[in-house]
């Protein structure tokens, strides 16, 4: 049965499934052991992932040169990294993901007050961000918490994880305005470059919950994307499911990001590689659905710029261009840019290439 078949009304589907507003993890309570059309993936390339690969990881504790060669090449090879000895308690990542596990697995009368799809002060949990505009539903539920440059309205973050999401945003701007200044060092800028175009300003609080699949060779927890962000630091269990997408040999393959404790994964995306001219990647990822017994948890922050005036424009930073190395973008504002994104399904890497010249 695919969401194809005679009769099947998807849209009608779909209005049903939000309408519940228990998520996927309802679908889960009601004991379904099969997939509902709507989250059919019609193809999920879930081919294996290349297991004699890992991303790199990083260990802060290095000397400040090495940190910033393995920063560098990483951001320029992979797109992604883990660091290691950042100095964040491995009981704060692990109280953070606790505490998001324990909203989404609330009764879903409870949960389900806070279910919108808009950002009701600054605090959204709904099913698949992209649910009407996708072909085909994702396996996972998510509450976003917009922590800057406006700060959310503390009443509306659900109480069981309030304490620890707002500690958390506060653990990791620190880390993250030591990674940026790394990561300017590799670039052969001045290290508060990406910092001073208030790129640690913007702050989007995403926690993913991916529970348990029926039927995970038929669906995805995120299907393969970029993120629009300068950066993002993710914190995830010890379930794994997170996958980067890397070129090997002239082939793409896929690559697992598997979980070290107290680690933070780190990510370049779609800005970062604008305003590196293309020195640092954005790289495609995926979340493959959970066949394990228990749910997954990640929690993601996006870091963007917060001037956003018409007057404010992005684009490759002006000392990385050379007559050697010319801009490969042209400059835009950032409603243009995040207007640009939305525009589109997740599964794209459309907006990067809007902006080439």
């Amino acid at each position: 049965m695919t969401t194809a078949m005679v009769g099947f009304d998807r849209a009608e589907a779909v209005k049903e499934f939000d309408e519940t507003k228990a998520g996927v993890k309802g679908l889960v309570d009601s004991g379904i052991t099969a997939l509902p059309p709507i989250f059919h993936h019609p193809n999920p390339h879930l081919s294996p992932a290349a297991s004699h690969l890992s991303i790199p990881t990083v260990d802060l504790s290095l000397p400040r040169s090495i940190v910033v060669d393995h920063i560098r090449s990483a951001s320029k090879e992979w797109g992604f990294f883990q660091i290691v000895n950042h100095g964040i308690p491995l009981s704060a990542i692990e109280n953070t993901i606790s505490a998001i596990r324990s909203f989404h697995e609330l009764p879903a009368d409870v949960r389900s007050q806070h279910y919108t799809r808009g950002f009701v002060g600054g605090v959204s949990y709904s099913s698949n961000v992209d649910l009407f505009k996708a072909g085909a539903a994702s396996w996972r539920d998510t509450v976003q918490i917009a922590m800057a440059p406006v700060r959310p309205e503390v009443d509306r973050i659900p109480e069981v994880c309030r304490a620890e999401t707002l500690a958390w945003d506060e653990h990791v701007k620190e880390i993250t305005r030591e990674v940026m200044g790394l990561m300017c060092e590799g670039l052969g800028v001045d290290t508060k470059r990406i910092e001073e175009m208030s790129c640690l300003e913007a702050r989007m609080m995403v926690c993913h919950y991916y529970p348990p699949c029926p039927e995970p060779d038929r669906t995805l927890g995120i299907v393969d994307h970029t993120d629009p962000s300068v950066l993002t630091v993710l914190i995830q269990d010890l379930i794994g499911g997170l996958q980067v997408k890397k070129e090997e040999n002239g082939e793409e393959v896929w690559v697992d990001v598997k979980p070290i404790p107290g680690a933070l994964v780190i990510n370049v995306g779609d800005l970062l590689q604008i305003i590196s001219n293309d020195t640092y990647k954005s790289v495609k990822h995926r979340v493959v659905a959970n066949s394990q017994e228990e749910a997954r948890v990640s929690i993601g922050i996006f870091y963007n710029p917060a001037k956003r005036g018409e007057l404010e424009l992005y684009g490759p930073l002006p000392e990385l261009i050379s007559s050697e190395k010319p801009a490969v973008y042209r400059n835009f504002t950032m409603s243009e840019f995040m207007t640009t994104y939305f525009s589109k399904e997740l599964r794209s890497k459309f907006t990067v290439e809007q902006f080439k010249l």
